[in-house]
């Protein structure tokens, strides 16, 4: 009798107009981060499609092809990143890069990727204005999302007819590296001219002629001049080249209140190095946020992500460079890209879940991984011919730590293209076609978003607890506090009956946020009648 009026009494609760759910804080650790190449994402501004007499024609995908900030700007406008449930974007570097073209192997090659810079304090005007960027954090941070920039601190961009090498006591330009201990990977050129950052120098140096005549040219010397004093003054360091370039980097962020930055060719540089640009880019930050009260989302520390070529979660906190083993988690990373996953995601899901979980919550304490199946530079990906897109999504966005969707990921942006040749094939330009005409690409992007929507509104996915209930059919739980999620994959099509007694009490209205049907707890199990194949279970 007793039971009887209790579902009556949850039949007349559920019938009411249903609570709002109380929004869940941000948490890097379970971010769900999409990555763009700038100048592939979207044409925005077609006005500034060639600059510094960018006209030579470019073999297959390494010319400029139009993206920019406009174009992001009016798909944050548009809600396609919240759509997706995106809450970080990250964007490739948008400094000004060099004006000429390389032509060695791969053909004649423009900058478009972002990164061979040339000045680190302006931005290119192909990918857009300082005032664009500014506009584009304000509009994007509106509607909580972070953005990452792209950091590169290891080397210039190639000398070519249009662009001189930086001076001696900036650059080396030889050995090239070995890569079979310390020194030579991070004392030496990744490859033949691609001038290499002293990175390890503290000797105060001048700034190169070529880049202050380009100011004085430009009206803005004394502007540039005085604000370095000023850095230097405060902080202390010594003018040595990445302390110059710590600078113009962390102006970013101090102007424009970036939330973050992905640190490319990381185990190349000396280690010391991103201590240092954590601690600069914090203090930006921190500035930003006491100069701009109304537009702060919260006290995050400033996040970095690291690029450590080879690194997997499997190595836990050390990466070994032969001769020498580095902890990047102790030099200023909170996180750093997990190169293990592509291959962690051939195996089951319960396999790749509890072992992120264990490592994540052990000898990961308090850092995090990110993960990827695609990227901008790798050519080995999970799902190259795009057979296993559903697969890739589920593994990618429902795993502990965080998710990095690589643009086109979710509408099945081809990675072989015709008449490219390396890694231009996945660069192409996104797939916008595809999503407005192809019914296939159109089920395929409804997928991703809406399991990264429940990912972003439950941390618990990626930076909470992880425990299997049943293994067949197969349910586990994600918590993080308050934050309590069942999730079931895999399973048949018809009635199910899901115990979730060690997550939820008796009572608890939740809703299955994949079918959006609600039920209530009785007896510590729900029952839900769908035809799906996977359950998103949520406290309403």
């Amino acid at each position: 009798m007793k039971k009887l009026i209790l579902i009556a009494l949850l039949a007349i609760l559920s019938s009411c107009k249903t609570l709002t759910k109380p929004k869940q804080s941000f948490n890097w650790d379970g971010a769900n981060l999409y990555f763009l190449m700038t100048d592939r994402f979207k044409n925005g501004d077609k006005s500034n499609d060639v600059n510094f007499n960018r006209t030579e024609k470019a073999a297959v995908l390494r010319g400029f092809e139009g993206g920019d900030l406009r174009g992001i700007i009016q798909k944050i406008d548009e809600n396609y990143f919240s759509d997706l449930g995106i809450n970080a974007i990250w964007m490739t570097p948008i400094v000004e890069q060099i004006h000429g073209y390389t032509d060695e192997g791969t053909g004649r090659t423009f900058a478009f990727h972002g990164y061979w810079a040339k000045d680190w304090s302006a931005l290119d005007p192909n990918f857009g204005t300082k005032k664009e960027l500014k506009e584009l954090v304000e509009k994007a941070h509106k509607k909580g999302i972070r953005i990452v920039l792209d950091a590169v601190i290891n080397h210039t961009g190639p000398v070519t007819n249009e662009d001189a090498v930086y001076s001696n006591d900036w650059v080396r330009t030889s050995p090239k590296c070995t890569y079979d201990s310390y020194l030579m990977t991070t004392a030496c050129t990744l490859v033949d001219n691609l001038p290499d950052i002293k990175t390890e120098d503290n000797s105060p140096v001048e700034l190169p002629k070529m880049l202050t005549d380009k100011w004085k040219k430009e009206g803005r010397y004394d502007s540039e001049m005085k604000s370095l004093d000023a850095f230097f003054a405060k902080t202390g360091y010594p003018r040595a080249p990445k302390y110059y370039i710590m600078k113009w980097l962390s102006d970013y962020v101090r102007e424009d209140g970036i939330d973050g930055y992905r640190i490319d060719t990381a185990k190349h540089t000396n280690t010391d190095v991103w201590k240092d640009f954590q601690k600069v880019c914090q203090d930006a930050l921190d500035e930003f946020r006491k100069n701009n009260p109304s537009k702060v989302l919260d006290n995050s520390t400033f996040y970095t992500v690291g690029e450590v070529y080879g690194y997997g979660i499997s190595q836990k906190q050390l990466y070994d460079y032969g001769d020498k083993k580095v902890n990047f988690f102790d030099n200023g990373f909170h996180s750093l890209i997990n190169f293990d996953f592509k291959g962690d995601a051939n195996r089951p899901y319960e396999e790749i879940f509890s072992n992120y979980d264990r490592l994540l919550h052990s000898d990961l304490k308090g850092k995090s991984v990110l993960n990827y199946l695609t990227s901008h530079d790798d050519g080995s990906p999970f799902d190259k011919n795009r057979t296993r897109t559903y697969e890739s999504a589920t593994k990618l966005l429902l795993s502990p730590g965080v998710s990095q969707i690589y643009y086109g990921d979710e509408s099945a942006r081809p990675l072989e293209i015709k008449g490219a040749e390396g890694d231009a094939n996945l660069r192409s330009n996104m797939n916008w076609d595809d999503e407005k005409n192809n019914l296939e690409t159109q089920k395929l992007l409804k997928y991703y978003q809406i399991l990264g929507k429940f990912r972003a509104t439950h941390p618990a996915i990626g930076a909470g607890f992880h425990k299997m209930i049943s293994n067949s059919p197969y349910y586990f739980s994600r918590i993080l506090k308050d934050d309590k999620v069942v999730i079931g994959l895999e399973l048949k099509s018809g009635d199910k009956i899901i115990d979730v007694s060690s997550v939820f009490s008796n009572g608890t209205e939740l809703r299955d946020f994949y079918s959006k049907k609600t039920m209530v707890v009785i007896d510590g199990k729900v029952d839900l009648d769908t035809e799906f194949s996977v359950v998103l279970l949520e406290k309403i």
